[in-house]
């Protein structure tokens, strides 16, 4: 945070952006804001009443507005008794409506604040869906869950507990002190006169509380990140032991967070005595004086009410104005998702957008980083003709991966082109691509939901019947069919409850329904069983017949297959050929292979 708390709630222009978002709902804007008009003028009328009906009882004569005898409809008011009835009776009426106004004011501003969190929050998440995946390597998933949630569910204090609010407090305030300056000047100056107190009070309770805000803020954001993450790493965090560890790390910014919050509870706790205290002594000033000139008990009640209006709100504004100020915080940080730019271009009117795909890649000179100028990928140059298989090799960190994200367009390229049937991708329409495109992961992410769910990702275009085809073509129903109620079968999150060939297997399914003219394929079978090896066998051979195929290859079986093996090392291509060519050529990829490959068990070590 480079600028201070103080500015950041005068930033207009941000407080412009938040008020984007009310436009559709302004004509409930406006009527909040009349109705805070309202709750402010009715605000004086209940003391005023109370120090007429005192004054009528204890015998003084009082002058009865012409607005009062027009809403008690004429009614004799001579009489002290009938008086004090009528005025009584009118009270509680008075007080049912006020109450009524005050139920719509509460209502509407929370009811708009939420409709502005919902828009709010779907923008950010339609912006997240948008993102290049280099933004979720640099930034922490408990960060984005954070400006998702939390700090948009501050905005909505901006209109609940904030602004509105402090408008509406602050009217309150003034009609009440012009109301008490135009009953008795001098009065009202004496019982201001500790004032001051109050203000300087105000501010540096603000102000500390501001601070905490921030921390406590921060630290949220710190927890949902640790927290996130290391729920999702649970496994390796217990597999090594380290649990001992890592809990000393959360205390460590549980702490922080606690801290936080007491800081600000010790302002509280100094406030709010301080504020009973001007009160008390603003009341004591009011008798002395009302006292000492033998003015009327009923000018004492009622200011003594007036004084309790305005402290009232004095004791939460300074709160509210906080609020405010967390909001415009947590709003600053939401336009911080929406304004980034590093998202995926959307497609053009006219982009290419073919019915179907022949399945033809080229990489020319393709160079790429994932942050510059450390380029993992170096003047990449090679073509796969429609329905070949191209295997790829190398070492870990050798460019495998990358180059598979750049083909449905994860990640942008920086130098070089990569055509699809003869197009740049980069002219493609995104979706038509990316449908075109099947992918078939080592890390198999499943969502909470069940079997069904996860192969079609909900896809109403996909039937049941459809699914169980497409399992039966590579002959995984019946490994599904054994599964507690078969295709209905919950997965739990990221699909904790199957193994990884069964996750794999799923996933097979997910491509081949989608039909794809091209298909990536990290067919690893490290720690899978052999049943389940021989099922993403012949999964493999079924998904890649047909069909232009680029696969990370770690099983010979599938390389020997391959129409063309490249040799990746350290993002350039060493090597290009089939199996045989490459093993009689004696070079990089003869000893990648008598290093990796053990024969006795034909597969990648």
């Amino acid at each position: 945070m480079s600028e201070s708390p103080k500015k950041k709630i005068f930033n207009v222009s941000l407080l412009g952006r938040v008020f984007l978002f009310v436009k559709p709902y302004r004509s409930f804007f406006y009527i909040s804001l009349l109705l805070a008009i309202v709750m402010a003028v009715f605000a004086p009328i209940r003391p005023f009443l109370i120090q007429l009906t005192i004054d009528k009882a204890t015998g003084k004569a009082i002058h009865i507005p012409d607005w009062l005898e027009a809403v008690l409809f004429k009614t004799d008011l001579s009489d002290a008794t009938k008086f004090i009835i009528a005025v009584s009776v009118f009270q509680v009426i008075f007080i049912f409506i006020e109450t009524t106004i005050r139920f719509f004011f509460t209502f509407i501003t929370a009811w708009m604040g939420q409709s502005v969190v919902k828009d709010m929050r779907n923008a950010v998440y339609q912006k997240i869906l948008g993102l290049n995946l280099s933004q979720f390597d640099k930034t922490p998933i408990g960060t984005l869950t954070t400006r998702t949630i939390n700090d948009i569910e501050s905005i909505n204090d901006i209109f609940s507990d904030g602004l509105i609010p402090i408008i509406a407090d602050l009217l309150t305030i003034i009609i009440t002190l012009a109301t008490m300056f135009w009953i008795d000047w001098r009065l009202t100056l004496i019982s201001l006169v500790p004032f001051p107190i109050m203000i300087i009070a105000t501010y540096y309770f603000k102000e500390s509380v501001n601070k905490s805000f921030i921390r406590v803020r921060n630290a949220v954001a710190s927890l949902n990140a640790f927290v996130q993450e290391h729920i999702t790493g649970m496994q390796v965090v217990q597999a090594f032991a380290a649990e001992e560890r890592e809990f000393t790390k959360f205390q460590k910014i549980n702490s922080e967070h606690k801290n936080a919050n007491i800081k600000a509870i010790f302002a509280y706790s100094i406030f709010f005595p301080v504020v009973e205290v001007v009160l008390a002594i603003s009341t004591g000033l009011l008798v002395w004086w009302i006292a000492d000139r033998s003015l009327d008990a009923g000018l004492l009640i009622a200011f003594i009410l007036y004084l309790n209006q305005i402290f009232r709100p004095l004791r939460v504004i300074a709160d509210k104005f906080n609020v405010l100020q967390m909001g415009m915080i947590a709003a600053e940080r939401v336009f911080k998702v929406l304004d980034n730019e590093d998202i995926t271009p959307p497609s053009p009117a006219n982009a290419f957008d073919p019915s179907k795909m022949e399945g033809r890649i080229e990489f020319k000179e393709v160079s790429f980083a994932y942050s510059e100028p450390n380029y993992v990928l170096k003047n990449i140059n090679f073509s796969v003709k429609a329905g070949e298989t191209v295997a790829l090799v190398g070492h870990t960190g050798s460019g495998k991966t990358s180059i598979i994200s750049l083909l449905n367009r994860l990640y942008h390229i920086q130098k070089g082109e990569i055509l699809v049937d003869g197009v740049n991708i980069e002219d493609f329409k995104l979706d038509t691509l990316r449908k075109g495109i099947g992918v078939v992961l080592q890390d198999v992410f499943l969502f909470s939901g069940s079997v069904m769910d996860n192969i079609t990702l909900r896809n109403p275009e996909i039937s049941r019947e459809q699914v169980i085809q497409a399992a039966k073509m590579i002959g995984v129903d019946e490994f599904i069919m054994q599964l507690p109620g078969g295709y209905d079968y919950n997965v739990m999150e990221r699909g904790s409850t199957l193994s990884l060939g069964q996750r794999q297997l799923l996933s097979f399914i997910r491509a081949l329904l989608y039909n794809p003219a091209i298909l990536i394929l990290d067919e690893a079978t490290s720690s899978i069983d052999t049943e389940s090896e021989m099922l993403i066998e012949k999964a493999t051979d079924t998904l890649i017949s047909g069909r232009t195929s680029i696969v990370i290859a770690h099983r010979l079986s599938t390389i020997r297959k391959a129409n063309k093996i490249i040799v990746l090392d350290k993002g350039e291509v060493k090597e290009m050929g089939n199996h045989e060519e490459l093993l009689a050529l004696g070079g990089f990829y003869a000893k990648l292979h008598e290093m990796q490959f053990d024969k006795k068990r034909a597969v990648l070590v």
